[in-house]
């Protein structure tokens, strides 16, 4: 399948299917959802970033759990350092922590 995207991360079809439902799922404010099927995803790869910036920006952003935010963003970092997204919204939960 192409995606209208480059594939970086080299995901197969299932995670960009899962990924695309977790997404909407938060659209929707189906937070739990989103969290159950977002956390299947990371048993299943430990370290896919786009899994654990997934759950960076749910915790985060949605369900204000500014630390478990903070503890996904930073193993993205670990894994890729130069991901500027993680360390800026690694950066904007922060300030709501120290």
């Amino acid at each position: 399948m192409d995606t209208p995207f480059e594939n970086t991360y080299d995901l197969t079809l299932e995670q960009l299917e899962n990924l695309d439902k977790a997404e909407d799922m938060m659209l929707r404010n189906n937070l739990g959802a989103a969290e159950k099927l977002l956390l299947e995803m990371l048993s299943e790869d430990e370290e896919c970033i786009p899994v654990l910036s997934n759950l960076g920006h749910l915790y985060g952003r949605h369900l204000s759990e500014f630390e478990t935010a903070i503890e996904y963003y930073n193993r993205v970092l670990e894994l890729e350092p130069d991901n500027a997204w993680a360390r800026d919204a690694r950066r904007r939960y922060l300030r709501y922590v120290e």
